[in-house]
Order: C-alpha cells, then sequence, then structure tokens
C-alpha cells in the first residue's frame, strides 16, 4: 500500500512541477492572437498585448484584401503576422485542400499586407499529413499543438478554450 502512495506522490508533485515549468515558459514567450479578422470583434487591449496576430485572410468569403484601411490599422500595430487558415471553417485543414486553395489565400494575405506570411496555423490545430505538405512547399512554418502550450494565446471575440483573461493568469 505505501508504495502506491509514493507512486501517487510521484505523479503529482511531476505533474506540478511540469505545470510550474509551463508556467514559466509562458512568461518569457510571445503572446498571440487568434482569429483577427475585420468580420470579427477584436478587444484593442489582447492586439496590443500580442507580439503575433494570427490572421484569417478569408472570413465569412470576404477577403480581408477588401478591406485596406483595417490592413493598414494592422500594420501599423507592428506585430508579427501569421496566416491563420483561409477562411477558419471548421475542420478547414483536415480537408485535404488544393494547391489554388492554399495559395488564393496566402495571396489575400500579401495583397492586404505587402508580404507572405511565414507562419501558419490551421484553425483548431488540426492539419492533414497531405496538407502539411502542401504548407512546407509554399515555406510556410507550420505552427501546432506544442504553439498553445508554451505561449499565452488569446482570441479575438473570446472564443478560446479558455478565457482570454485565464492567459494572464499563468
Amino acid at each position: 500500500m505505501k508504495t502506491y502512495k509514493k507512486i501517487l506522490l510521484i505523479i503529482a508533485l511531476t505533474i506540478l512541477i511540469l505545470l510550474a515549468i509551463t508556467s514559466i515558459i509562458r512568461q518569457f514567450t510571445p503572446r498571440q492572437i487568434d482569429d483577427v479578422s475585420p468580420e470579427i470583434y477584436c478587444e484593442q487591449k489582447y492586439l496590443e498585448k500580442a507580439d503575433i496576430l494570427w490572421v484569417i485572410p478569408m472570413y465569412n468569403s470576404t477577403p480581408i484584401s477588401n478591406n485596406q484601411i483595417w490592413c493598414n490599422e494592422i500594420l501599423s500595430l507592428n506585430k508579427t503576422l501569421g496566416m491563420h487558415g483561409i477562411q477558419h471553417y471548421y475542420k478547414e485543414f483536415e480537408d485535404n485542400l488544393t494547391n489554388e486553395q492554399i495559395e488564393q489565400g496566402i495571396k489575400i494575405f500579401e495583397d492586404c499586407f505587402g508580404n507572405r506570411p511565414e507562419i501558419f496555423k490551421s484553425p483548431k490545430l488540426a492539419t492533414s499529413e497531405e496538407n502539411k505538405i502542401k504548407l512546407y512547399q509554399q515555406n510556410l512554418i507550420l505552427k501546432s499543438f506544442s504553439n498553445q502550450i508554451f505561449h499565452k494565446v488569446y482570441h479575438c471575440s473570446n472564443t478560446g478554450t479558455l478565457p482570454n483573461w485565464f492567459h494572464d493568469l499563468f
């Protein structure tokens, strides 16, 4: 019986140590905000807190490049910009997309901000193996689940798994 208690104590301590280390790492890594689009309300304080803005090129079938005032406002924040899906529908990158669809999202991003995205994050972090290959062929650095663990990631409209205020605690 004592052996089980020792094992449970070791497991509990290990979990606490891992949570503490993760919390410390999150204090020093760039803050991020997902779901940036002129079609989605985003609190200014979270746009300002974030170092990386994950932009949806064509939310609700409306290209961001159609709103150059918004594009210039986002550029004026002087943040790192990443591409967050194309249209950001659920499981968008689990479905196998064509190269043309991915290139269209990149083109819309370029038309808005004047440069190609270098980093990419799929909606819901779900990406098929075929789409991973296509993204790499486009020279995009794919961010995945570990990105969410080791960075404070806010969401426009406060729609993340955890509320935005929670990320300020840890």
